[in-house]
């Protein structure tokens, strides 16, 4: 088959989740003889034309200028381009800013797009916007061929809300069996002596609830801080808490080697996500043998089930800081690295979504 991959900033991952995904699923693609296209922002990083095997095109991404409204001209570049190559089976990753040029996607080819999370119950936007996103929602929901759910949350959602099916497959993570403590020297912090939390800066992951409760302890354990924090949320927390020298801002990590040992060696994970489906960075702490401290929420409490610690708030934080110790919840560790053995792991991620394909392009009309 001939597959396009739609929706992220490109490959290899420079970002987030989906184009980790990305990145992962397209050379899997190419190594079971598939050919494989993915759409790049025109600055991405990696500026060749291909991407061990995977096909690279790349479009215009004005984001840099306009922000995130230049990410509907990007999609718009994308879907456009599309439209020459005779692709068989169009992947989206997201509705956010292309469901609204759905009509100019290529009549032949098969749409199979990923719906995310509930984007509109995003804080960081405002109402208007929230009201946008559920349009978009609804627009990718109903001129898709085919969905995808990466949680069961997400998958009544939409049965419930559009009265759409859709094909439940989560993210995936490859379990990490090879630590080396010496990368710890990097970031000066020492095997189980500190504690961490990775996300985005924005509101809805709950860095400062978190940071709150680091804040409260007496204790002044390191706790690592990993993100792109050069945004104006950022700077709000990095101003906040300036005079905690235990609070580390240490920027975004894309080493994924770097990454897994921090999570490996660290005392306690923090996972603040509160809205979304399967997020990828929960499933990596859980392969890289991290104890997750997780948001008590539905999405969090689904993945990790009784094998992790919730908080709801700053104080829950500070007592769990008090009173929870890595070594002591080894089993918890064990459990959810059994659950990525067994469940969450790449190949058999990789490997439902090329069943996927194989069905809807097998019965479906526009091919034929």
């Amino acid at each position: 088959m001939k597959i396009a991959i739609l929706g992220t900033r490109g490959v290899p991952n420079y970002y987030g989740g989906f184009e980790q995904f990305a990145e992962f699923f397209s050379v899997y693609l190419v190594e079971k003889g598939h050919e494989v296209y993915c759409y790049n922002s025109h600055d991405h990083p990696f500026q060749e034309t291909t991407f061990h095997g995977v096909n690279i095109i790349h479009q215009y991404d004005p984001e840099y200028k306009f922000g995130t409204f230049g990410q509907f001209i990007y999609d718009y570049n994308c879907i456009i381009d599309s439209r020459k190559r005779d692709f068989d089976i169009i992947l989206q990753l997201g509705y956010t800013s292309n469901s609204v040029w759905h009509f100019l996607l290529p009549k032949k080819s098969i749409i199979i797009t990923n719906m995310d999370g509930l984007e509109w119950k995003r804080t960081k936007y405002s109402k208007p916007v929230q009201q946008f996103l559920k349009f978009a929602e609804r627009l990718a929901a109903n001129s898709s061929d085919f969905l995808v759910s990466d949680s069961l949350g997400i998958q009544k959602f939409l049965k419930g809300k559009y009265k759409k099916e859709s094909t439940y497959i989560a993210y995936g993570a490859y379990p990490f069996s090879s630590p080396n403590d010496q990368i710890l020297k990097e970031y000066d912090v020492e095997k189980e002596n500190y504690n961490m939390i990775m996300a985005r800066f924005e509101p809805e992951n709950n860095l400062d609830m978190v940071l709150e409760g680091v804040a409260k302890n007496e204790d002044k354990t390191p706790i690592l801080v990993i993100g792109k924090h050069m945004t104006k949320y950022g700077e709000y927390l990095k101003n906040k808490f300036k005079d905690h020298s235990n609070i580390r801002f240490i920027g975004g990590i894309y080493n994924l080697e770097h990454l897994n040992n921090l999570r490996y060696f660290s005392n306690l994970y923090f996972h603040g996500h509160s809205v979304g489906g399967t997020n990828p960075s929960l499933l990596e702490a859980m392969a890289s043998r991290a104890l997750v401290i997780a948001h008590n929420n539905d999405f969090n409490k689904g993945i990790l089930k009784e094998n992790g610690y919730y908080f709801s708030d700053s104080n829950e934080v500070k007592n769990i800081l008090n009173s929870i110790k890595k070594n002591d919840n080894l089993r918890l560790v064990q459990n959810n690295f059994d659950s990525i053995v067994n469940e969450f792991n790449w190949e058999k991620i990789n490997g439902e979504y090329l069943q996927l394909f194989e069905a809807c392009y097998s019965k479906s009309d526009k091919r034929k």
